[in-house]
């Protein structure tokens, strides 16, 4: 993940590559991965003294290019970010740990991806009633989340009277995601033939964040 090595270039220490990626297709198959995951977070958020079930949380989304093993049914072109691969949609909690994460094609609209992924993250964490997202999540999204799961979707909006770059609140919890990530050579752009491998990849890489962070000695207040 770190490296962004072919799974036949696994290190001579491992076991061989064939054995190791039969593991991690059975574990993403049967969303293993995805529990190791959340397991961890729960704890992450314990550590931090907080709920182990989140009440608030941030969707965002990224696109990145995509390498040429992704076929064409599974890649589009984003022409408001002029990127050819697939786009990243994700919810985070107000920690940035993540939520829940949906792979699509680059040119599936956000209001679009948010419909599905909101509503398996809302199905998943009962006590989430809160989700900021910027200008991109206006229109009759709002209006859906409330009357269907409950969530009341709160839209940070840019000053118009603002020029150049600025840090939008909340907005900048998501983007701090996307920033771990590209900090791994096997994200920088989608590799994976599978959507789901690519969503599996994302997960592990969150995975390799929370057990650092679990690893650290707890500092208490005072």
């Amino acid at each position: 993940m770190d490296n962004g090595i072919k799974w036949r270039a696994m290190p001579t220490d491992f076991p061989p590559w064939d054995r190791v990626y039969a593991f991690f297709r059975r574990w993403r198959d049967h969303r293993l991965v995805r529990e190791f995951h959340d397991r961890l977070r729960g704890q992450v958020r314990e550590k931090a003294g907080r709920d182990t079930q989140p009440t608030a949380g941030v969707i965002d989304s990224q696109s990145v290019k995509a390498d040429a093993v992704v076929g064409a049914d599974s890649r589009g072109f984003d022409g408001g970010k002029l990127v050819n691969g697939r786009k990243r949609h994700v919810v985070v909690d107000t920690l940035g740990l993540l939520l829940g994460i949906m792979v699509t094609v680059a040119d599936v609209g956000d209001r679009a991806a948010a419909h599905v992924l909101l509503e398996q993250v809302a199905t998943a964490h009962h006590r989430l009633a809160l989700v900021w997202a910027d200008g991109g999540y206006t229109g009759s999204l709002v209006e859906h989340c409330l009357a269907t799961f409950a969530l009341v979707l709160a839209i940070i909006k840019r000053s118009d009277n603002v020029k150049g770059f600025v840090v939008l609140p909340k907005w900048w919890i998501a983007e701090r995601l996307f920033a771990h990530l590209m900090r791994s050579r096997r994200l920088v752009r989608d590799f994976e033939r599978r959507i789901a491998s690519a969503e599996a990849m994302v997960y592990w890489s969150m995975i390799a964040l929370m057990t650092r962070r679990l690893a650290r000695p707890h500092r208490g207040r005072g």
